[in-house]
């Protein structure tokens, strides 16, 4: 049974808010993984603030879940404990002495060139459904959002005249993406065709909406993604990311500066930018390969 988030979880979570604008779903990560370690303390009697580097431990030991989820969870109870620390609700950090499980540098899933295509082509667009996940694809593709941040746009943030649109990403930073005449093509004939029908007598502001007349949600087009790839026959393993994996991979096939991949991303930092290169060397490594006549 789930206990109530104590008094300093909630004024953590909310000094995370305020000081450094995480997301919601980066907020709501932390809640959960600091939630569980307090339920499971809260069965041996010990609060969240006073537990010890040897509860922390068993914990960690007795979950079954990969060693990117345990990372994860130790970041959060760090920063925890850090800030019980400074708010001199603690003495110590029970994290202190606690080593981070090793983690390998995994290459994002991607599609080929040839696959996108596929992608981007199964909707039906002779429907107001299909024109909608068409340009929503094709924007997707185009830009290199975030699923979240694609099912978050407003009418508001696409400028056709400049042909861009205006991001609002992780921690509110406000980033803006050209978005291409191809994808604009699709936008168009949706905001045209399609989203008036969706919606009917209704309004909203959002950008791409549901038949119910509401906004697109992350879950629910990430089903359509899925079913979109059945149709075109892609038995890759896909994520929410593999468009934005692949748009990276593309552009960097094709020449493209990586500080520009990393602006057009969103990234605050370069070397979470520089996987890309991994992928991008292979693929130079396979062409060469097979085009080189000593390859």
């Amino acid at each position: 049974m789930a206990h109530e988030p104590c008094p300093e979880l909630a004024r953590f979570l909310d000094a995370l808010w305020l000081e450094h604008g995480l997301s919601d779903n980066t907020l709501a990560a932390y809640r959960r993984d600091l939630q569980g370690l307090q339920d499971w303390l809260a069965k041996r009697d010990v609060a969240l603030v006073a537990a010890r580097r040897e509860h922390l431990l068993a914990y960690m030991g007795q979950r079954r879940v990969s060693s990117r989820s345990l990372a994860r969870f130790l970041s959060s109870a760090r920063r925890f404990y850090r800030y019980l620390l400074r708010q001199g609700l603690r003495q110590d950090d029970p994290t202190r002495l606690i080593d981070s499980p090793r983690l390998g540098r995994p290459l994002p899933a991607s599609l080929g060139e040839s696959q996108v295509e596929a992608l981007l082509a199964a909707p039906d667009v002779t429907t107001e459904r299909g024109l909608r996940d068409r340009a929503m694809l094709e924007l997707l593709y185009a830009t290199g959002l975030r699923v979240s941040e694609l099912t978050g746009l407003r009418l508001e943030q696409i400028n056709p005249r400049q042909g861009v649109v205006r991001v609002l990403g992780k921690g509110d930073k406000e980033r803006l993406v050209p978005m291409g005449d191809e994808a604009w093509h699709w936008l168009e004939c949706y905001l045209r065709q399609a989203r008036p029908v969706l919606l009917g007598a209704r309004r909203c502001d959002d950008l791409f909406v549901t038949a119910r007349g509401k906004a697109m949600t992350r879950q629910a087009f990430w089903q359509l993604i899925k079913r979109h790839a059945r149709n075109a026959g892609i038995e890759t393993g896909l994520s929410p990311h593999t468009l934005r994996h692949a748009f990276a991979t593309h552009l960097l096939n094709h020449g493209a500066d990586l500080r520009v991949v990393q602006l057009l991303l969103g990234h605050s930092d370069l070397s979470t930018t520089q996987i890309y290169t991994h992928v991008a060397r292979e693929r130079l490594k396979a062409l060469h390969a097979r085009h080189h006549p000593r390859g």
